[in-house]
């Protein structure tokens, strides 16, 4: 599989503090280029376009870190916030 690997945190979850999907702060997922198994999909479809640019090498320039990014699912009554970082290995 050729691209980075990507890490995703749960860094918090919002309103409610309950994920329906049964995510937790603290838990960490690896993408390769796949829905990591046991990851929300309704949630790998809203950070998918960070993630991709991640995978391949792009940066956000607004973000101090190179290869880091904060993105957020559109639930809207739970949101939960992850932190998404570039491997390079």
């Amino acid at each position: 599989m050729w691209g980075y690997k990507v890490r995703i945190k749960v860094v918090k979850i919002l309103e409610g503090g309950k994920c329906d999907a049964g995510l937790k702060p603290g838990d960490e997922f690896i993408y390769q280029g796949a829905c990591p198994s046991g990851f929300c999909d309704w949630a790998f479809h809203d950070i998918y376009p960070e993630l991709t640019t991640l995978r391949f090498g792009g940066n956000f320039p607004w973000m101090k870190k190179e290869g880091t990014i904060r993105a957020c699912c559109t639930d809207g009554l739970n949101p939960v916030i992850f932190d998404l970082e570039r491997i390079r290995e």
